[in-house]
């Protein structure tokens, strides 16, 4: 079978060969309808190119891409692109990193652009998913997806993540083993544009309380604010605003949960004499501020990530090409058992509450 030329997608979209090249290698020169012209063209007709003389002897580039739905400062993406260097820079290869992977628009333009350049021999996607059609994208050249945490493992060729659903019903339960009767989930809004694995640990506060409320009685609720450096000030003014403040509190991340007890003790409520609360990561300071959380290790699981794929990159079989872990309970002192107060005053959440999170519990 003849493999497609230059000149192939050059005439097939109506363009000079110069214009080809520049679409590629010099795109601002290119007006944003030609280039698009061009890049469809060539995805057609499956026209790749290479990115060095490197590449075309060894038909390798020895470059992967790491791709984020946000930005690399996170302390979970610091730990996964810590974890995938630390392998692969020994097994001499570079790290491409994309971040802000979260709309339909920059999603596009890589799994667009990427089968066209061919200049990366893998690629890491962390915390979501992938859908059929740019997996079959990545195929079409042999590039191997690997998946850190994502919520599948579905359109992966290999994936390490850990069960972020089982890992919020432990610490749900965990807390309402306790006695707790009034307890909240507070967690950002779900993107419509892209599925995170962050966003399945919803459902299991859901379920967890769903499964206690029918053996005793149980207000809860979840609590979902907007995305963005806000979150935990937004979450604050959520949980102030309630008729009634809950006697515990399930946190989607300890990023969020670690500001409430900061804040929330400003206004005269301290953990955990009045309240109990528990994150997930078991991140940085979650020790220092005696927080009870969920342990994953982003590090550890992007290594294994990296080594599954120097097999793949390298041809290999995988025995185990997906693993899944579950998130371990560290528990400190940010959670006692439930002590009712003097002089309480019960307003339920009712019916209300779990009409909100149907949607959620899917």
């Amino acid at each position: 079978m003849k493999r497609t030329g230059i000149r192939d997608v050059a005439k097939a979209a109506g363009v000079s060969i110069s214009t080809v090249s520049r679409a590629f290698t010099r795109p601002e020169l290119v007006s944003e309808r030609t280039r698009r012209k061009v890049l469809e063209t060539a995805d057609r007709l499956d026209f790749n190119i290479s990115r060095s003389a490197t590449a075309l002897k060894s038909g390798q580039t020895y470059r992967v891409a790491l791709l984020m739905n946000e930005e690399v400062t996170s302390w979970f993406n610091t730990q996964v692109f810590a974890g995938i260097d630390s392998v692969l820079h020994d097994a001499g290869y570079d790290i491409s990193l994309f971040q802000h992977i979260d709309t339909a628009e920059n999603r596009r333009s890589f799994f667009t652009t990427l089968p066209i350049r061919r200049n990366v021999d893998a690629v890491f996607v962390a915390s979501f998913g992938v859908d059929p059609a740019e997996a079959d994208r990545l195929r079409r050249i042999r590039v191997p997806i690997v998946g850190i945490n994502t919520p599948t493992d579905d359109n992966l060729d290999a994936s390490v993540g850990i069960d972020d659903k089982a890992g919020m019903e432990a610490a749900t339960r965990h807390l309402l083993s306790l006695g707790h009767r009034s307890i909240v989930y507070v967690c950002s809004e779900a993107s419509p544009s892209i599925h995170s694995s962050i966003d399945e640990r919803a459902s299991g506060f859901v379920t967890a309380c769903r499964d206690v409320e029918r053996s005793r009685e149980l207000r809860w609720r979840v609590l979902s604010v907007p995305r963005g450096r806000a979150f935990a000030d937004s979450a604050l003014a959520a949980l102030l605003a309630l008729d009634e403040f809950p006697d515990a509190i399930c946190c989607q991340t300890d990023m969020m949960a670690i500001p409430l007890i900061i804040k929330l003790a400003r206004y005269g409520y301290a953990c955990p004499r009045n309240y109990s609360i528990v994150g997930f990561d078991d991140s940085p300071y979650a020790d220092t501020v005696d927080l009870s959380t969920m342990r994953q290790d982003p590090y550890a699981m992007s290594r294994t990530a990296a080594r599954k794929a120097v097999m793949l990159m390298a041809g290999g079989h995988l025995d185990d090409p997906h693993e899944t872990i579950l998130p371990q309970l560290v528990i400190r002192g940010s959670e006692a058992p439930f002590a009712a107060p003097a002089s309480s005053v019960e307003t339920g959440y009712g019916i209300a509450s779990s009409a909100q999170t149907a949607s959620i519990a899917g």
